[in-house]
């Protein structure tokens, strides 16, 4: 059986999610020793830094006049759906694994 976590580290969790670097960098400083919290705060890193690349990548495909533009949509798209599914997850008083995220975001030591 799975234990869940308390109202507190949920709301932490969220905070840290939502907020993406910005909770990241909170999460760091004042809840780091609260191992939920940092699970999903490294998520929020994660989906951070993939945000900063679809972005850059989106700014090279902006010249080709029609694939560019739907390439760049749905980049931002799954970038949005990745941080709605991290909001979700973090306030279900579970550690669930977000594909590829939670692979990247295991390799950070803190």
């Amino acid at each position: 059986m799975v234990e869940k976590k308390k109202d507190d580290s949920k709301m932490y969790a969220f905070i840290a999610t939502f907020f993406s670097i910005v909770g990241f960098v909170i999460a760091l400083f004042v809840w780091k020793d609260d191992k939920y919290v940092m699970y999903y705060a490294k998520h929020s890193l994660v989906i951070f830094v993939i945000a900063v690349l679809a972005g850059i990548i989106n700014s090279g495909l902006v010249f080709i006049p029609v694939l560019g533009w739907l390439i760049g949509l749905a980049l931002n798209v799954l970038v949005f759906i990745l941080w709605l599914v991290s909001w979700v997850h973090a306030l279900s008083g579970e550690m669930k694994d977000i594909h590829v995220v939670t692979d990247f975001a295991k390799k950070i030591n803190l």
